[in-house]
């Protein structure tokens, strides 16, 4: 069973389907026993890093998602929920992530000409980077839906996937147990429901 953490930022229940679609049994909670009785979590989220992050904290959740994800439980963020994986994040202040991956988040007008739009919002194609498991059932090249103003940096060991939008941005990240996508499985259609059904499978 998947449990998608309800701390009141994501796309909740489009997730809850995508994970119905492949075979999964999935719930939305915001109740630790049921974190530890799941087989794997996913963490959403959508909107500014710093809502997000207090929302998370005074969700009374946040200790149970770190130690469940450093006891080797699969955690996946998605969007947000994966920028949230990282040391820090630099929008509108400094705001401390959950650590679990190390690197950090920074705008991508840093990285794309000032003549292309911010928020990059669209179908993009994947360019792999190191091996990851969730692209078991996927190729590279296959395009995926993101919506997003800021993404990971520092973390190139970790780096499964770029994609390119003016330059090259962090699309995916995999370290042991903990995976992040910064596009939308649950909006990428066919190649998004293979991700999906791929972490499934890995535990």
């Amino acid at each position: 069973m998947t449990a998608i953490i309800d701390y009141g930022v994501g796309n909740l229940f489009s997730i809850r389907s995508s994970f119905r679609a492949v075979g999964e049994d999935a719930v939305v909670t915001s109740d630790c026993s049921v974190l530890e009785k799941a087989d794997r979590l996913v963490l959403p989220g959508v909107g500014a890093f710093r809502d997000a992050r207090k929302a998370l904290s005074e969700s009374g959740m946040e200790n149970c998602i770190l130690d469940l994800a450093k006891g080797g439980k699969p955690l996946l963020g998605i969007c947000l929920g994966m920028q949230m994986l990282f040391e820090r994040d630099y929008e509108d202040g400094v705001y401390e992530g959950l650590s679990l991956i190390p690197g950090e988040v920074r705008s991508i007008a840093e990285k794309i000409p000032a003549d292309l739009k911010i928020p990059q919002i669209g179908w993009n194609g994947l360019l792999f980077r190191n091996k990851s498991r969730l692209f078991k059932y996927i190729k590279e090249g296959d395009h995926v839906y993101f919506v997003h103003s800021y993404h990971a940096t520092g973390c190139e060991d970790w780096t499964t996937a770029v994609t390119e939008y003016g330059g090259l941005l962090t699309a995916s990240v995999e370290r042991d147990n903990v995976f992040g996508t910064q596009f939308h499985p649950e909006k990428s259609a066919t190649v998004g429901l293979s991700i999906l059904k791929a972490f499934v499978e890995i535990f």
